[in-house]
């Protein structure tokens, strides 16, 4: 079974900070990790592969040059082998772009049984590149993945995430899932791997070695456009009323109604 793993590399959250003059991300000293949902999507392929022998895992990434860290540590984590579609023409892509740069990149690399992708990017969490990219492709797609019930020949079972449960669905392959932190708990590297991964070459493709036409790609080609970001103003503290309920209400009134809203 051939499995190729859509995986960005993005900042960190935690550590992210929007200019209030331009209102645009501020990524200088911001440090890159591996998205989140892409770990999971990575790790039920690496589980797929430890399961069925002779399974293959490929990742493949757009993004600039410095994302070949973030996929030296997809190697380490027993990927096969890794693919980084680069190139300033891929430079501002919308979801819609990508998933066009994306699918050019599985075409080239060949045949497939199953793309994993994470459900969405913690730094655009729109959740649609894996299944526009499967639309690209022409293969179906099921998206909020928490399960895999069943690999046969053909198809897969699987359960579909929804907010009061869960759906079982059998899709045909070759087909696209997207994964939810649920699905599973990444595994760790070993130093003993990451050595390996840094003996290993990274494959970089960029739009002519994919035969894109540049106008399908990149900004040109995005119909998406951000018209502003902003950090939302903090709330001021709450309060903590204490004693019976009785007199919580009684306080509660007292105090909507200092306010006029009472």
């Amino acid at each position: 079974m051939k499995i190729f793993v859509l995986v960005k590399q993005v900042p960190d959250t935690n550590e992210v900070k929007i200019d209030p003059v331009t209102g645009t991300l501020i990524r200088e000293g911001v440090p890159s990790i591996l998205n989140p949902d892409d770990a999971n999507a990575l790790e039920e392929a690496l589980a797929l592969k430890d399961q069925y022998p002779g399974t293959t895992v490929d990742v493949i990434s757009m993004g600039p040059p410095q994302a070949n860290y973030m996929l030296r540590e997809c190697l380490a984590l027993g990927a096969d082998n890794a693919y980084l579609l680069s190139s300033r023409t891929f430079g501002g892509a919308d979801t819609c772009a990508t998933s066009t740069t994306l699918a050019a990149g599985v075409k080239k690399i060949g045949e497939y049984d199953i793309i994993f992708a994470g459900r969405q990017a913690i730094d655009g969490d729109t959740a649609q590149v894996g299944p526009q990219t499967a639309q690209r492709l022409g293969i179906p797609s099921v998206s909020y993945v928490q399960k895999i019930r069943e690999v046969k020949d053909k198809t897969v079972v699987v359960e579909r995430a929804l907010e009061d449960g869960y759906e079982i669905v059998e899709i045909q392959r070759p087909c696209v899932l997207t994964a939810i932190k649920e699905l599973n708990t990444p595994r760790y590297m070993t130093v003993r791997q990451i050595e390996e991964a840094y003996k290993k070459d990274i494959t970089v493709w960029d739009e002519f070695d994919l035969k894109v036409d540049p106008k399908t790609v990149g900004l040109i080609a995005s119909p998406t456009q951000v018209h502003k970001s902003f950090t939302p103003p903090p709330k001021g503290a709450g309060e903590m009323l204490h004693g019976t309920p009785s007199e919580m209400a009684a306080a509660l009134v007292s105090k909507l109604t200092e306010k006029h809203v009472l």
